[in-house]
């Protein structure tokens, strides 16, 4: 029977994929002063010389820079800092339209985000409120409000385990006890079919792959205009690791928005063909 609330998990990264940079250089960098390159060279050195996570060795360099600088690693700050954020073309008019379309469809499309960048700074953009869940890198916080460690890293792999968590209903970041249990595939809230990746880079390969070999749709977004990018996006093609490519360009009408809009097509035919 087919069912009567289908529930559309849409998988947003934000660096790249909603925003042409990394959200660190806008309004962070400006503060602290500095090439954003050389900030990322020394992250990566970092990184390598304590053979450390890289997404955990930027989070300890924003800390540190921010003591000895002008930047400041505040709660309200990071907030402040993800109101500076740009946005690819179409993106702040992208979501009302997109969960419009689907409820002509019969479906409920939900917005996750799945990102390495920082969780305070994404809740603060013009977009924000437009997500159900943002999966991403977060701090704790000392009696001051101001960031003293990493509470949760988000880097390539463990992007995935927020799909399952998606998949299986579970919200809670720190519910490590649920997400580890059987829960029949046919029970599940989002089964994987009903889940569209969207994402740029290497980072995003495995929940890319994860989400395509399952039945779902991944699709790799590139800068408009940018043929190198374009071409490490056909990779993703050529490498069976996505189902589609686009330009990050969300304007209705452009590709992408008729690449979404023909996958919300095909979820709603396969519900109604279960009736058969």
């Amino acid at each position: 029977m087919p069912k009567k609330n289908v529930e559309v998990a849409i998988c947003y990264d934000f660096d790249g994929t909603l925003s042409p940079g990394n959200m660190q250089e806008y309004d962070f960098f400006n503060a602290l002063g500095g090439s954003a390159k050389n900030f990322w060279a020394e992250s990566r050195e970092i990184a390598k010389d304590n053979n450390a996570d890289p997404i955990l060795a930027y989070m300890m360099l924003m800390i540190d820079r921010a003591a000895t600088g002008k930047a400041k690693t505040t709660r309200q700050a990071f907030h402040d800092y993800g109101k500076g954020i740009a946005l690819y073309k179409g993106v702040e008019a992208w979501f009302d339209a997109i969960n419009a379309y689907g409820k002509t469809l019969g479906l409920t499309v939900n917005h996750y985000i799945v990102s390495s960048g920082i969780k305070e700074m994404i809740e603060s953009t013009s977009i924000g409120s437009k997500f159900k869940k943002i999966y991403a890198c977060s701090f704790i916080y000392d009696q001051n409000d101001v960031a003293k460690w990493p509470a949760v890293a988000v880097n390539y792999t463990t992007k995935t385990q927020f799909i399952f968590r998606i998949n299986k209903g579970i919200e809670d970041d720190n519910d490590h006890t649920t997400i580890n249990k059987f829960i029949p595939r046919e029970t599940r809230p989002v089964p994987f079919s009903r889940m569209i990746y969207i994402g740029d880079g290497s980072t995003d390969i495995p929940c890319m792959r994860l989400i395509k070999d399952l039945g779902g749709t991944s699709i790799a977004v590139y800068p408009p205009r940018t043929s190198q990018k374009k071409q490490e996006a056909q990779h993703l093609i050529d490498d069976n690791r996505v189902n589609f490519i686009s330009q990050a360009d969300y304007t209705e009408g452009a590709r992408l928005d008729c690449i979404f809009r023909a996958t919300l097509e095909r979820i709603a035919a396969e519900n109604k063909l279960l009736a058969f």
